[in-house]
């Protein structure tokens, strides 16, 4: 009778099934979302990764995590790549992060591209399963909303905004600090929550932004964070160009000229092997190609030139990221560098500006200098 009962009701449109059934069918879909075709698991909520999680600490099994924003591209694939070969499950975060965005930066415009990234994810994995020599695959991937990373309030972005933020000094007020002054203070934030969720045994984090690498490595210091930093190199376009979710704002005029921070760099770089160990003949090498550049770039008509804007150009301690008057040969050094590509100044008609209409693009690279005592 009483199952009669409930089969009538559960047949009403009436009917909803108790609070604590809910709970569980929710929590049930929350854990069976994937990308499709695919083993990857969908996990949206903080909640959905800790039961995820708990079985992998039962079988001792190594679980990595590769933070992202999304916006995927050859540089994040070898991340994952590297750790599918040394951990049993690969976790990839994509999470645009408001905390890293300054007041007039581009969080409205930043590339959103979940199913771009999805496909690129599922072909990854395909990939990865056909190589036997990894450890594992991608099993997961966390994809919160803001609300969930931020309980208590929207991350303030103005320099003396209140809430829970993880401030890493004094690194973070140097260079890039200085022009983006809440941007490490998001950074380490959000990665102190990633951790905090995901608990991984390894963490992925691209050589390209050098300065955030340091800050990630002194806070798992400093904070006894039982995390294993790796850091992977710089994946490139075959003429230098340093692989960024944000060069899709280039366009193809300003591509063409996007290169000139790495030349810069490589040209310090050379000054360095060829034996030079002050600060200031490396750093004019690198400083001659910029103004060489940017007086070749001048000389054309409006309608074909380039501007841009040199921010800084960096010789500093690789553990400190301070400023270094000479290298130590036996500790060298990181040369770095950023430029504002600005808009297009006078478009032609049909002209390819880049997503969102070629906005400034801010672009960065270094080079680390190996130790050398010879």
């Amino acid at each position: 009778m009483i199952s009669l009962s409930i089969r009538r009701l559960a047949g009403s449109r009436a009917w909803n099934p108790p609070p604590l059934a809910r709970t569980m069918a929710s929590a049930q879909r929350r854990l069976t979302e994937t990308i499709p075709s695919t083993r990857i698991k969908v996990l949206r909520t903080v909640d959905a990764v800790r039961t995820w999680r708990k079985p992998q600490v039962l079988d001792h099994r190594i679980v990595s995590l590769v933070p992202t924003m999304g916006a995927l591209h050859e540089g994040h694939l070898s991340l994952i790549r590297a750790a599918a070969r040394e951990s049993h499950h690969v976790v990839v975060s994509i999470y645009v992060n408001p905390a890293q965005f300054g007041i007039k930066e581009d969080l409205a415009s930043y590339p959103v591209t979940w199913d771009t990234d999805c496909k690129i994810l599922a072909g990854l994995d395909r990939e990865l399963a056909d190589d036997g020599a990894n450890l594992g695959r991608i099993s997961a991937v966390f994809a919160p909303t803001t609300h969930e990373m931020y309980p208590s309030s929207f991350p303030g972005q103005e320099v003396d905004s209140k809430g829970s933020f993880v401030v890493m000094t004094p690194v973070s007020e140097l260079l890039e600090g200085r022009t983006r002054p809440t941007f490490f203070r998001g950074v380490a934030t959000v990665c102190m929550k990633l951790f905090n969720i995901v608990q991984p045994e390894k963490v992925y984090f691209g050589q390209k932004d050098v300065q955030q690498t340091v800050v990630i490595r002194n806070m798992v210091k400093d904070f006894m964070l039982p995390i294993d930093v790796v850091i992977g190199q710089t994946s490139r376009e075959p003429d230098g160009l340093a692989l960024s979710s944000r060069n899709v704002y280039l366009g193809v005029r300003r591509r063409k000229v996007a290169t000139v921070l790495n030349r810069a760099l490589r040209a310090a770089e050379e000054t360095y092997l060829k034996g030079t160990l002050d600060r200031e003949t490396v750093l004019k090498a690198a400083n001659a190609v910029v103004d060489a550049v940017s007086h070749e770039q001048l000389a054309l008509a409006p309608e074909q030139r380039v501007k841009y804007e040199v921010d800084y150009i960096s010789l500093a301690d690789p553990s400190t990221m301070e400023e270094v008057m000479d290298i130590d040969p036996n500790v060298g050094g990181i040369l770095s560098g950023a430029i504002k590509m600005l808009p297009v100044e006078s478009p032609q008609p049909g002209e390819d500006l880049g997503h969102s209409d070629g906005p400034a693009v801010r672009l960065i690279d270094n080079i680390v200098l190996k130790p050398s005592t010879s």
